[in-house]
């Protein structure tokens, strides 16, 4: 569904989109419009009302697809189509599923979800908890040498990346709770269960069948906020493609968080000031744990150096996935 200008605006501020975010896009392009049909009105004082009304759209129309310094080059009318456009609407991108998941934390756990439920006759047995089974979790937690997060050993990577429990196993508690949402997987009486029409679709095409589902979820409906205790009101979904572009062109984390600050600045009253930071240094954080930490490195389409956190290192299945047609 297409996002109207009187519904809430996605950044989560609760205002309407048309008093928000929408004007970051718009409001000087409208001021520059208005200088644009004065000025030809000026020249031009024998204009009818119907060719006036011509010159208004042919200008609006020149002023919406003119690239924007503010936006990278982007043009508003391609801004707004990343920020408010469905999924499978979003222009300038082709979404790929490349072969080789391996790679990945999410689709690596996802598949041993499956290979489980499977064995078990489309169901797995939940904890008491209502969490994965301990087998599965210590299964999971040995994969973490695949990944590109293994060659920086740091505790909050075992955190993220492994566990004795699903509750200590950030990336796979994020992969069981997207399937979920993404309707692979539900609960009930104590187990996991995987609907019939998907374990046919998994017999007959396998894991990456249910990559760019998953991926849809992860971006449009799971809430980016989920593992973090920040208070503060930033939605970052809205401008994740914005950010996923500009990350795979120069892979500058600083320099990333200074392009959002500069395309979307209202952002910035979202992310309110603390005597520990200023609202540009909380979004900073915030891109870096939602976005980079709990998206793309779930993910695996990136991976950071704990010693040079200014820097992304991209994956080969990040370039994969995204081919960026701008």
């Amino acid at each position: 569904m297409k996002l109207g200008r009187n519904d809430p605006c996605p950044c989560g501020s609760g205002k309407k989109h048309k008093h928000c975010c929408m004007n970051t896009v718009s409001t000087k392009q409208h001021a520059q419009i208005f200088d644009d049909i004065t000025q030809t009105l000026a020249m031009n004082p024998e204009l009818s009302l119907d060719e006036l009304n011509l010159v208004a759209e042919q200008t609006i129309a020149a002023r919406n697809n003119q690239a924007d310094s503010d936006f990278c080059g982007l043009c508003p009318t391609q801004i707004s189509n990343w920020l408010y456009a469905p999924f499978n609407e979003l222009t300038k991108v082709t979404f790929n599923t490349p072969a080789d998941l391996s790679s990945s934390p999410v689709m690596s756990y996802l598949a041993l979800i499956f290979t489980e439920a499977m064995q078990q006759g489309g169901s797995i047995k939940a904890t008491a908890k209502g969490n994965l089974p301990a087998k599965l979790v210590k299964q999971a937690s040995e994969l973490l040498p695949n990944f590109a997060v293994s060659k920086y050993p740091i505790h909050i990577s075992i955190i993220e990346f492994a566990g004795s429990n699903e509750d200590k196993f950030n990336a796979l508690h994020y992969t069981r709770t997207l399937a979920d949402v993404a309707g692979i997987i539900y609960y009930k009486s104590g187990h996991f269960h995987i609907k019939k029409s998907v374990q046919k679709l998994y017999q007959t095409q396998g894991i990456n069948a249910f990559y760019l589902p998953m991926l849809e979820a992860a971006i449009m409906q799971y809430n980016w906020r989920y593992f973090d205790s920040f208070t503060d009101s930033v939605d970052l979904r809205a401008f994740w493609l914005f950010m996923l572009w500009r990350l795979q062109k120069h892979a500058s984390v600083e320099q990333l968080i200074d392009e959002v600050i500069t395309a979307f600045p209202a952002l910035l009253s979202h992310a309110p000031a603390s005597q520990y930071s200023s609202p540009s240094e909380l979004l900073g954080r915030l891109i870096e744990s939602r976005f980079i930490n709990r998206f793309l490195e779930f993910w695996g389409f990136v991976s950071i150096d704990p010693k040079r956190r200014g820097n992304a290192n991209i994956q080969p299945l990040l370039t994969q996935t995204f081919q960026f047609a701008i």
